[in-house]
């Protein structure tokens, strides 16, 4: 199963990767995490030792450069390799911690280049690599756009989640993600709801998120808000986590139909 979750941020996104890359190790399945948001702290969420050492595929200049056919990054000029070796880089350079592989993607931080400069080109057809070749359970934390993707990886893409609080500014952000996603040709987009404390709140989101269908409602508990102040998963109400299960469920029905 390749998943793709995105979001407003701050939605919790980032938490529904992790509890979902819990749920499916604990289901059996080789799960590989990848944190595609710049803004990375999926490593942290997961309870991975030493985050910040990990260092994001984007910052390996020196292995870009020799992929892309380039001297200097900086000095690039105007030619350099489209379709760079990628395939070994998930064994080599992803991060294990009990049972749970992660990839940390980065992003470029260099105004103006838009998707042309080779870190960009690097990172797509790294990307493109870990949904057309890889066999295991890939689970994508993706920013509030879907900047990594595009159409020759969407068909592979076999759900899009987008996370929603109760709230207007959340369900105008999915709502525009959700189009992005249907434009680039990923079919199967639903929603998951986030933060919701009573059933007014789900209400508000299955009334405003359609016609998406919503997966399921995470509640707002303080042990779920714990993970980003580093309280670890083992740490997670087992009300949370069955709710996770059902959503889990959902997402196997979906795929498998």
């Amino acid at each position: 199963m390749k998943l793709a979750i995105s979001g407003k941020g701050g939605v919790g996104k980032t938490t529904l990767a992790a509890l979902l890359a819990r749920h499916f190790r604990d289901r059996g399945y080789r799960v590989l995490a990848v944190d595609a948001d710049p803004d990375a702290n999926l490593a942290a969420t997961l309870g991975f030792p030493h985050p910040d050492g990990i260092t994001p595929i984007a910052d390996m200049r020196e292995l870009i450069a020799e992929r892309m056919g380039v001297e200097d990054l900086e000095g690039f000029g105007s030619f350099f390799r489209m379709n760079p070796k990628v395939d070994d880089i998930p064994e080599r350079f992803c991060t294990e911690h009990e049972g749970l592989r992660l990839i940390v993607m980065g992003g470029v931080k260099k105004g103006g280049m838009g998707c042309t400069c080779p870190e960009n080109t690097f990172l797509r057809r790294l990307m493109a690599h870990l949904l057309l070749e890889e066999k295991d359970v890939v689970i994508m934390d993706m920013e509030a756009g879907i900047e990594h993707l595009g159409r020759g990886t969407a068909d592979s893409v076999d759900l899009f989640l987008v996370v929603v609080e109760p709230g207007m500014r959340s369900v105008e952000t999915a709502h525009k993600v959700a189009r992005l996603a249907g434009e680039i040709g990923i079919r199967k987009v639903l929603a998951v709801g986030n933060k919701v404390t009573e059933e007014e709140d789900r209400k508000f989101i299955v009334s405003h998120i359609a016609p998406l269908e919503v997966l399921g409602f995470l509640p707002y508990h303080p042990s779920v808000q714990g993970l980003d102040r580093g309280l670890g998963m083992g740490q997670v109400a087992p009300e949370v986590l069955e709710e996770v299960g059902h959503i889990g469920e959902g997402i196997e029905r979906h795929v498998t139909r």
